[in-house]
């Protein structure tokens, strides 16, 4: 009888369990939350029988993405050509939002006196409705769509400028004693020192802006859009059409998604190791 040395025993017992790689692991959970969503809804539309059955629900998405982009007219829009016009307005007012707040949030954070003068409005205003800007857009554009860039410009700026002036608040005393050695000019400081540094924190403000302009944009459609997937889910419902207005939510959850995601990336690209 042969006896295994005890270090052969010891490493079969450390031997680490079998793991599926993160990209399937990844997409086994997002499978079963898929799956999970279609058990509730499933249970929910045998309760309420007023509510599309999943089979229904996937039927109108079959038939919505079969003319993705055809364009008859003006009440008569592919729902890609729908999502593209919202897409346009959220990235229009998420870009003027941006160019705004970077900067106001880099002067808050950096320099005292601003940060006292500007942080008693940024408070006041962050827990605005961004919906009760709207009036105000209409009165300053005269026309829906501008007003409508203009509360998603307004809806941008306060995550960024709070994550901005957070980031650059935070720079060490190491870094400015760097700065000042090399006599860097407040260009060089900017873009070299206080950027570089403050980067992590100004993509997770974007991040966050992003995601609530996405939500707003379907309200702001949902009121004064003639396009858009906003005015989609809108009009579906009040043609009686509640397998569009899941489809318009599904559609809506996918796309915020998906963007949320490509931040994610650039936040762990851009984030110190």
């Amino acid at each position: 009888m042969t006896t295994r040395p005890a270090s052969t025993l010891a490493q079969g017992a450390a031997r680490p369990a079998f793991r599926l790689p993160a990209p399937l692991a990844n997409a086994g959970y997002f499978l079963a939350s898929l799956l999970l969503l279609v058990l509730v809804w499933t249970l929910l539309a045998a309760v309420r029988t007023d509510l599309p059955r999943p089979a229904v629900i996937g039927a109108t998405l079959v038939e919505l993405f079969s003319r993705p982009w055809y364009n008859d007219g003006p009440g008569s829009v592919g729902i890609l050509n729908l999502l593209l016009s919202s897409l346009v307005r959220v990235f229009s007012g998420f870009a003027i939002g941006a160019i705004i707040a970077v900067p106001v949030g880099m002067l808050t954070g950096s320099v005292p006196v601003f940060k006292r003068i500007l942080d008693p409005i940024v408070q006041l205003m962050r827990p605005v409705s961004p919906l009760a800007w709207f009036p105000i857009g209409l009165t300053l554009m005269s026309k829906a769509e501008p007003a409508t860039v203009f509360i998603i410009a307004i809806t941008a700026l306060w995550p960024t400028i709070i994550n901005t002036s957070f980031g650059v608040s935070g720079l060490p005393a190491d870094y400015k004693n760097v700065a000042r050695v090399f006599n860097f000019t407040p260009a060089q400081y900017v873009t070299r020192v206080l950027l570089p540094y403050a980067l992590p924190h100004i993509v997770t403000g974007m991040r966050i802006s992003f995601g609530i302009a996405w939500m707003v944009i379907v309200a702001a459609e949902m009121l004064s859009g003639k396009s858009g997937i906003g005015f989609y889910a809108w009009d579906a419902w009040n043609a009686g059409n509640l397998s569009q207005v899941v489809c318009a939510i599904l559609i809506i959850g996918v796309t915020g998604f998906l963007f949320d995601q490509v931040f994610n990336v650039i936040q762990k690209k851009v984030t110190h190791v």
